[in-house]
């Protein structure tokens, strides 16, 4: 069937449509640059509203299973490819793409040239789209494009109710993971080095979060904007006196807003397994997996910058100068991706210690 790409600025790619074809969307248009993980990508909870271009020029050869998942089921709005795998041919391999798109209700467009849609987006930048098989007119495109909003994106992916997690043996720390779209392998690194964790809602208020009188609070990564949760950012900077706090992705840019700094958005984002970033403490560079479309911009003059992006200088870590608080912008987690920096779990936990050893 065939189907169309829509963009913002009147530029239309052509294709055949897959998995839910039956439906018209509209997401923000980024692309990934990994080879691999597309399973991983596509279920993790920071694409949500998103349709996901991946440069790689084909996708599904290795098909799916139920285990490679980042949370239940496909959080991504779409998903762009230039070719899907006709035969997915891997041991573990339980169906193909196609189908479960089927299953999670998403449409995909593949057939179109996704590196040339990649070009685009480098030099204009992010846009939002449309993906249809209707003949549109350009009011009722310039109408989906205004209705189109992720302002509440962290609501959508957050767990709504509180929930334990135990590790296998004895319990070291117990951290409260505030849950803006975590990914479930940053639950499992965790729980591996001994951590019992209490995942709560988005909707948790700091009266919530003192009764589980953990050792640390985690913010996890997330979809969306960090300046749409100041309410998230002031309780934050209450329980900074109170608890050590360590974050990713989101959880680092809320970490900005919640002392004085703030963050702006990046023209097309930093998304894919091959980003080097340096550890300044380290004097090391470790390649690494993101997935962010902000990034802290102005740093708290009570921070320290850790880390940082070799191609562009961004800010992806940060430690604070007196209090036991540290983040990273990237996912030391991976999945998909290197595995170089889960060193950074363990400082995680230094911090941790150091802050309950303070009390």
């Amino acid at each position: 069937m065939k189907g169309h790409l829509i963009l913002e600025n009147g530029m239309i790619f052509e294709g055949k449509l897959f998995g839910a074809v039956d439906k018209t969307v509209v997401g923000e248009v980024v692309f990934n640059t990994s080879m691999t993980g597309y399973q991983e990508i596509l279920t993790d909870p920071s694409y949500f509203g998103q349709m996901i271009t991946f440069t790689y020029p084909l996708i599904g050869n290795y098909g799916i299973n139920v285990e490679d998942v980042e949370s239940q089921g496909i959080k991504a709005r779409a998903i762009i490819i230039k070719e899907p795998a006709k035969l997915p041919n891997n041991y573990r391999c339980e169906m193909p793409l196609s189908y479960y798109l089927k299953q999670n209700n998403v449409i995909g467009l593949k057939g179109i040239d996704t590196r040339a849609l990649t070009k685009v987006l480098r030099d204009v930048g992010t846009m939002k789209g449309i993906i249809t098989q209707k003949s549109l007119t350009q009011k009722e495109i310039r109408e989906r494009f205004s209705k189109f909003s992720n302002k509440t994106a962290v609501d959508e992916v957050t767990t709504p109710t509180t929930y334990e997690l135990l590790p296998e043996g004895e319990s070291k720390y117990h951290l409260a993971v505030w849950d803006f779209g975590v990914k479930q392998n940053i639950l499992r690194s965790l729980l591996e080095r001994g951590c019992k964790l209490t995942v709560i809602s988005k909707s948790s208020t700091i009266e919530d979060i003192r009764a589980l009188n953990s050792d640390a609070l985690f913010l996890s990564n997330g979809p969306g904007d960090p300046e749409d949760l100041p309410e998230i950012a002031k309780i934050v900077r209450e329980l900074s006196n109170e608890i050590p706090i360590v974050g990713i992705c989101l959880g680092h840019q809320i970490l900005s807003w919640a002392f004085d700094g703030n963050t702006k958005k990046l023209k097309f984002g930093h998304r894919g397994g091959n980003h080097p970033v340096k550890d300044i403490r380290k004097d090391r560079v470790f390649m690494t997996s993101q997935n962010h479309g902000y990034v802290v911009d102005k740093v708290p003059e009570c921070m320290e910058v850790t880390h940082y992006n070799v191609n562009d200088k961004s800010i992806e870590g940060m430690t604070h100068k007196t209090l036991p608080i540290m983040s990273v912008q990237y996912h030391p987690e991976a999945s998909p991706g290197p595995r170089d920096s889960l060193y950074i779990f363990d400082e995680f936990l230094k911090v941790v210690e150091g802050g309950r050893c303070a009390k």
